[in-house]
């Protein structure tokens, strides 16, 4: 039997490999997030001006431990990104949905 032992977690690093679709990216300006008590439905969708529809481009799904690991990212990026560069200003979110909503499990 080896005494050698996995390095650990943090000292290993992940490679991300990522087809060209994927490395392309899309654009999404409307988000909606959904959840039920195993998993969140991330739906990332695209609103054209003057449009009363909205393409979803891509939708994520993850349990609730990663929902909540990437809100944690997400709020530092977010904070790293004011101090570096100011305050990100923001609009009401139901302001561009007719009817509000847009809280539940998306379709």
């Amino acid at each position: 039997m080896s005494d050698e032992r996995a390095p650990p977690a943090s000292a290993r690093k992940l490679q991300l490999l990522y087809s060209d679709a994927v490395a392309d990216g899309i654009y999404s300006n409307f988000q909606v997030v959904g959840n039920n008590e195993t998993e969140f439905i991330l739906d990332f969708a695209f609103v054209q001006p003057n449009s009363p529809k909205a393409k979803v481009r891509s939708r994520v799904i993850m349990s609730p431990k990663h929902a909540k690991s990437l809100l944690r990212v997400l709020s530092q990026r977010v904070a790293d990104y004011e101090r570096r560069f100011g305050e990100i200003p923001l609009r009401d979110p139901l302001a561009m949905m007719s009817g509000g909503g847009g809280g539940g499990l998306p379709n």
